[in-house]
């Protein structure tokens, strides 16, 4: 089904249908008419030569100096030229189609000041499969993401390069094998392209759309590790968690009850200690709270998606210009790096489990590292190398990048958000906790084989999808390939979709 912006219901679950999946999109009729009553606006202004800020002035340092009309005609495409100063590899297709996205609902709110053009050209290249070439690297969240969104508006005057039809090409190329008119940019309609974090929110729908499937499969992979290590049910039951008060934890734990109903764990059949570590039985409240982050998040980022981000902001009911910093990063950084540091956090509670199931210590009669040939073998040993790794990396990105301001623009541009360094460093933590969470779901797998009692059915839904990508291991063999196929797995959300076909779908904090 079509996405239609309005400018006013534009969800994360949109913004992913349309970047991920080719979704077609297309701008509200009723936003289509704002646009058009902006422009009218902003065009009386220009002609009674009134000083707008980024129209008929310099921008950034040089906002004192005033353009002649013959210079208000040009500056749109020295702006785009000059801002487009990226560094780096070709962002992800999807980062850039979601940043299109985000950026068409912001000139539908009507307070844009560009020509309806703009975003139709937009619509138009997403519905064709033509997304601009954007170096991933260069923006710093203030102004808005101005390098890479400036690559994408190179497009709407026919330069630069685009991706279509599976091959890079010149954009002149690719829009006229597509027949999609090239509209030039006007007064205002540069500025208008570029002048909001929409990479970054962008990228934040994509993110944040992923980490919450990953919080699910996380607590997954504590219900196998649960069983595996004939965990004590008890610190999961409704009554604790409701006395505190956080939804988080709240949802956590019926998620847990959820997966492991049926169990003989749950039934009492079996004898269990008076309780477990920490990196068991507090699993509701450190994945709830990361519920609770991912909940925030969501809000501010939907805001963000149906908010007016510009500067400056034409407001047509009132015949006024508004100048302001509407484009600042912050808002949208803030959250997302503190889904990126939950996520870690919550890495590290699955990586103590997993060396609970390895060390035969604290596994509760399993063999050393889960191999009935130890010494001869050391089964999962190296496993636990490898996701401790990959959470010293997740460590090491977790630190804030919305601290980090460094001033530009001769100081006129004295803080940033920075926010651009959040949103890849985030992407890098999830890449990550997809490896940790799938060596957690293969060492509870090989646990959970060497258990004698009835799971509960969603864990038989889990241990029975992990076993469709991994084997049992019963003698050493190089284990890369196995991590390699549950990352993927887990990423694919492929253990997340056989529980929920089983118990049905698990509860949400949003």
């Amino acid at each position: 089904m079509t996405v239609r912006l309005d400018g006013e219901n534009l969800k994360i679950e949109d913004v992913v249908r349309v970047a991920r999946h080719g979704e077609k999109v297309e701008l509200a009729p009723e936003a289509v008419e704002r646009i058009k009553r902006c422009r009218a606006m902003l065009e009386k202004k220009i002609q009674a030569h009134e000083i707008m800020y980024g129209v008929n002035t310099g921008i950034g340092e040089f906002s004192e100096v005033v353009l002649n009309d013959d210079q208000v005609k040009q500056f749109q495409k020295y702006l785009i030229y000059n801002h487009a100063a990226g560094i780096g590899e070709p962002a992800p297709i999807e980062h850039v189609r979601a940043a299109m996205v985000s950026r068409m609902n912001v000139h539908a709110k009507g307070f844009s000041g560009c020509r309806p053009e703009i975003p139709l050209t937009y619509a138009a290249m997403l519905n064709a499969g033509i997304t601009p070439v954007v170096c991933e690297k260069g923006s710093v969240g203030a102004c808005g993401d101005l390098a890479p969104m400036s690559q994408c508006a190179l497009s709407l005057m026919g330069e630069g390069e685009c991706f279509y039809q599976g091959s890079r090409m010149a954009t002149r190329e690719a829009m006229e094998k597509a027949g999609v008119p090239i509209p030039g940019l006007q007064a205002r309609d540069g500025l208008a392209a570029i002048n909001g974090s929409n990479l970054i929110t962008g990228m934040a729908c994509l993110e944040l759309y992923d980490a919450e499937r990953w919080t699910a499969q996380a607590e997954i992979a504590c219900a196998m590790s649960l069983e595996a290590l004939l965990a004590n049910m008890r610190p999961y039951e409704a009554r604790i968690h409701e006395l505190r008060g956080f939804k988080g934890a709240v949802t956590c734990a019926a998620n847990l009850r959820k997966v492991t109903a049926g169990s003989d764990l749950v039934t009492g059949k079996l004898k269990v200690k008076v309780q477990d570590a920490y990196s068991m039985r507090a699993t509701p409240q450190v994945i709830g709270a990361l519920r609770d982050q991912l909940a925030h998040a969501r809000k501010q980022i939907e805001i963000e998606l149906n908010g007016v981000a510009d500067n400056p902001i034409f407001a047509a009911d009132e015949n006024k210009v508004y100048t302001g910093a509407n484009f600042q990063g912050t808002p949208i950084s803030l959250p997302l790096d503190v889904v990126g540091a939950g996520v870690t956090m919550v890495s590290v509670l699955s990586e103590r489990r997993l060396n609970r199931l390895l060390n035969p210590a604290l596994s509760v009669g399993l063999p050393a590292f889960l191999t009935k040939g130890a010494g001869m073998f050391s089964g999962h040993m190296l496993s636990q190398y490898t996701a401790d790794m990959l959470i010293v990396e997740q460590r090491i990105l977790s630190a804030p990048s919305y601290v980090q301001s460094i001033p530009a623009a001769a100081d006129q541009e004295d803080f940033v958000s920075m926010g651009m360094n959040g949103a890849l460093k985030t992407r890098q933590i999830l890449d990550n906790a997809n490896g940790v969470l799938a060596i957690e779901m293969i060492a509870a797998a090989q646990g959970l084989d060497f258990r004698d009692f009835t799971f509960g059915k969603g864990t038989q839904a889990a241990h029975a999808a992990v076993r469709k990508v991994v084997a049992h291991l019963e003698t050493d063999r190089p284990l890369f390939k196995d991590h390699n196929a549950m990352k993927a797995a887990v990423a694919g959300c492929s253990v997340l979709d056989a529980v929920t076909s089983e118990v049905g779908p698990l509860g949400a904090s949003w």
